[in-house]
């Protein structure tokens, strides 16, 4: 299939699901006819198996006290092994139309016509069949409680548990040996699904996914053995029959009710695991592909890599809220008072909450895509300056040079100046420019400062010789000039250093070359010193000039 109409496909499937939120059910204007009701059976039982179901009371007897009386007889006959069980017979007592199963002259079971129901046999032919397996099933009970019977049921059971240890241990240890060269074996001939230069489905997930295949298959057939193992221990003993005999029932029971329960749910089911599905195949793809653009197997001009993966978190988000307004009116009780309470309810909370946490969000958002920063460059915000050791959508954490960790909300972020040390090396390739500024009197002339400053620049390590420094005058001051050095490094990582070592080359430089760095100031009033100006420029008959006093004559 090519690309073109996979992505039709996807997207007319996504929409045809999205529809159906919008597709009410019709309603079925003529109701069905009241279905009859059930009649309610109770078993009589002895050791699990069931004797006679009863339907309907005799007398002031429910059907379930009845029930439970003609159980409570039967059992007491079984437990008395005094009583023959051919004592147990049929005699009309009474009303001629009923039949009873007696034990000697002690009645056991009524037969009425309710209990014959629709079948064809007469209430005589019922009871004469019901008091044979009453027989049957007394003299079972007592055989199953002799002492040898017991003792023969146990050996049977415990080499029944010894042998389905050792099936189960056979089975583990064959299958650990086998499963994982058969995945290598799918793994070699499932060839890998490709997307340019990066792999959606490497040869290793394949290997995965076929060992746990194997490994369910594994499983279903422990339960399996597990199943037979207890359907036979629990059949061997007459405590544990009823049990045995039902346990597949029981466990069929079960089963149809958690299937009935989730087939009146079906509808809805389908339609929200289908919109999940899709959500999950497509957040699965998305991620995929900015895992590609991360790692540069993918490159899409224009977009940075460092975009990629808060790109995909904002996508996932969005794809994820999408997915829930169409899955939210699926769920059982959408339309419920109780729903729709707490739906305003975290609204309103959202709402109250989350002002700031927005506007950090925004910012954090904006800081991302205009790239003002980047996890370990060197930034200045304001009065902080340090490395940035995080940036999420909330905040930015700065860890400064003396390892202080500096939280700052993104918002604040977007309402001062960010200066970026780094960026100018990492993505313009030009090396940044280090500034420092001295100050010294008019009389040292501007070119000896500029040679010294420069010199001081060069002995400076980190600094680069091309290009090389040069000097600035930045402001003539009333009684200073302001001489600015500016040298070019590209280790932005020892600014601090390089910045101090810089400091000292300045200092003893000018102390070769006999140059104070002072900053003079002078009074209105010359005092006879030398002009400031430098001497070259000075004529050779200039003299100090000296105080004039004038005496009163």
């Amino acid at each position: 299939m090519t690309k073109p109409r996979f992505f039709l496909g996807l997207f007319l499937t996504f929409l045809l699901v999205a529809a159906q939120t919008h597709w009410p059910l019709m309603a079925q204007d003529a109701q069905a006819p009241p279905a009859p009701a059930e009649i309610q059976e109770y078993p009589v039982t002895l050791d699990g198996e069931v004797l006679l179901e009863v339907r309907e009371g005799v007398g002031s007897f429910t059907p379930e006290e009845r029930a439970a009386a003609i159980q409570r007889r039967i059992r007491q006959v079984a437990e008395d092994e005094d009583i023959p069980v051919d004592s147990i017979t049929i005699k009309r007592v009474g009303d001629r139309d009923n039949v009873t199963v007696v034990q000697g002259n002690r009645p056991l079971v009524t037969i009425t016509k309710a209990d014959v129901g629709d079948r064809p046999e007469s209430q005589a032919e019922v009871a004469i069949a019901l008091a044979q397996r009453i027989r049957e099933a007394i003299t079972r009970y007592r055989q199953d409680r002799v002492p040898q019977n017991l003792l023969k049921n146990t050996i049977f059971a415990i080499l029944a548990t010894t042998l389905t240890l050792m099936l189960c241990s056979v089975v583990v240890r064959i299958s650990g040996k086998i499963f994982p060269p058969v995945s290598r074996w799918g793994g070699e001939r499932i060839p890998p699904l490709r997307l340019q230069n990066f792999e959606i489905i490497s040869r290793e997930k394949v290997e995965l996914w076929l060992l746990r295949i194997l490994q369910f298959s594994r499983l279903a057939l422990l339960l399996f053995i597990l199943y037979l193992y207890l359907t036979f221990v629990f059949n061997l003993f007459p405590w544990t029959r009823a049990f045995g005999k039902n346990f597949l029932n029981h466990f069929l029971g079960s089963l149809e009710f958690i299937l009935t329960s989730i087939g009146n749910y079906l509808p809805n089911l389908v339609a929200i695991a289908t919109i999940v599905a899709i959500t999950y195949y497509i957040l699965k793809g998305v991620r995929a592909i900015f895992s590609a653009i991360e790692s540069e197997r993918l490159v899409i001009p224009g977009f940075y890599t460092d975009w990629a993966k808060p790109t995909y978190n904002l996508l996932q988000i969005l794809i994820i809220a999408l997915a829930a307004v169409v899955v939210f009116p699926y769920l059982p009780g959408f339309d419920s008072p109780a729903f729709r309470g707490i739906s305003v309810f975290l609204g309103i909370l959202f709402s109250l909450g989350s002002t700031s946490a927005i506007a950090n969000v925004v910012g954090g958002v904006i800081l991302i895509y205009t790239r003002s920063f980047q996890v370990g460059d060197l930034i200045q915000i304001g009065d902080v300056k340090g490395i940035v050791v995080q940036k999420t959508l909330l905040v930015t954490r700065i860890c400064a040079f003396n390892n202080q960790v500096i939280t700052v909300p993104n918002s604040s972020l977007l309402n001062n100046t960010v200066i970026n040390y780094a960026v100018a090396i990492r993505e313009m390739d030009q090396p940044l420019i280090v500034q420092t500024t001295i100050t010294l009197g008019y009389d040292v002339p501007w070119r000896d400062v500029y040679k010294v400053m420069v010199e001081a620049g060069r002995r400076t390590a980190n600094i680069l010789d091309d290009p090389p420094p040069f000097v600035l005058q930045t402001a003539l001051n009333d009684y200073h000039v302001t001489y600015e050095l500016n040298v070019y490094t590209r280790n932005w990582q020892e600014l601090r250093y390089t910045l101090s070592e810089l400091h000292q080359n300045l200092q003893d430089a000018c102390n070769e070359a006999g140059i104070e760095i002072m900053s003079p100031s002078y009074l209105a009033l010359r005092d006879g010193n030398t002009s400031t100006i430098p001497s070259n420029y000075l004529g050779e008959d200039y003299l100090p000039p000296g105080f004039r006093i004038t005496l009163p004559k």
